[in-house]
């Protein structure tokens, strides 16, 4: 009798360390290459306009997201009625202006503009530009523009009255929007949270050559992306790795453990959704 106890708790434990690796084999990584192989690229307005589709709909993290190449030049009138859209822009320069007043913002690297259904706006940029776009709710992936430069309704359409608004990450670190590790190597910059209630929140993660940092998450659905410098990327449950490069991106959910170490100074945008099921953080 003892025995077979013995036998049915053995069992058990080895049933929920199947169950833990299981749980953290989620990790989703993305590279360039890989989003050719998968005809995740678009041209949603014209060749000037190249549009990588990172996450859809399908990947159900509560939110989607491209990486976006846009020709010096161009100019594009836009009007998103039915989502949320948050832009990071990475490289390269222009304006947006609000068609409603006529204000304008300049684009530069490092400043993030959000415009939601209430916001006709003008896109004009005088340098090949490169931005991150983040949508609520996700887009499907094959969307194109339509002739008021809306995509269609791909979930719940937010009901606000809020107009678009521009953050740039030199103000968010002056009003101690930053949080630096202990010894200083990793620095984590906040530039959207829950109190904005847009669908999800964005920080910019600065981790300095030679330095790691060590990484879970709880209770919601994590996008990063590389933007600047080199790393390695480790799940601390798998011992899997893979290295790092500006335009990767790795995905986590709840349980998953991971490490990134800095080869070079490495700069990622992350992005965050609390319930991936409803669509939202």
């Amino acid at each position: 009798m003892q025995e077979s106890a013995s036998i049915y708790a053995n069992f058990v434990i080895m049933l929920e360390k199947l169950q833990q690796t299981t749980q953290h084999t989620t990790m989703l990584v993305i590279t360039p290459e890989g989003l050719e192989k998968r005809s995740r690229i678009e041209f949603p307005a014209d060749k000037s306009f190249r549009s990588a589709r990172y996450l859809t709909a399908d990947e159900e993290m509560g939110f989607s997201y491209n990486e976006n190449t846009v020709a010096a030049g161009t100019d594009l009138t836009v009007w998103l009625k039915h989502h949320w859209e948050a832009n990071y822009i990475v490289s390269g320069r222009g304006e947006v202006t609000d068609l409603a007043d006529d204000r304008a913002w300049s684009l530069r690297p490092g400043v993030l503009y959000v415009v939601g259904p209430n916001d006709r706006h003008r896109l004009r940029f005088t340098e090949d530009e490169c931005h991150l776009s983040i949508f609520y709710p996700p887009l499907t992936g094959n969307e194109r523009f339509d002739e008021d430069g809306s995509y269609e309704a791909s979930g719940p359409v937010p009901i606000t009255d809020r107009r678009m608004f521009v953050r740039e990450i030199d103000e968010q670190q002056s009003i101690i929007k930053q949080v630096v590790s202990t010894d200083g190597e990793v620095k984590t910059t906040r530039l959207l949270s829950d109190t904005d209630a847009i669908g999800f929140s964005l920080e910019k993660i600065s981790i300095s050559a030679g330095a790691f940092a060590d990484r879970q998450v709880s209770d919601f659905h994590q996008a990063n992306h590389v933007i600047a410098g080199a790393g390695e990327l480790a799940n601390l449950v798998t011992s899997a790795t893979w290295s790092l490069r500006p335009s990767d991106a790795f995905c986590v959910r709840p349980n998953d453990r991971w490490r990134i170490r800095a080869t070079d100074a490495l700069d990622i945008i992350s992005i965050s959704a609390r319930n991936a099921t409803s669509g939202g953080r």
